[in-house]
């Protein structure tokens, strides 16, 4: 059976995917602690759509 090849999302580097790397899915440990560093600085986020969902849900605008 084939294994699958992916990159590793922090550098690019191409790695088998399969149990015998422990840091999958990325290519090292240094990668997965960059990766892990940017988590912790809020340097992901998700954006925001300026919407209010709470606002959408009543037809009417009034606060309960």
């Amino acid at each position: 059976m084939k294994r699958p090849v992916v990159n590793c999302p922090q550098c690019g580097k191409s790695i088998v995917w399969d149990n015998s790397n422990p840091f999958r899915p990325f290519c090292s440990e240094r990668c997965k602690l960059i990766d892990l560093g940017q988590w912790a600085t809020e340097s992901y986020r998700i954006p925001d759509t300026g919407k209010d969902p709470e606002k959408e849900s009543d037809p009417s605008g009034s606060e309960k």
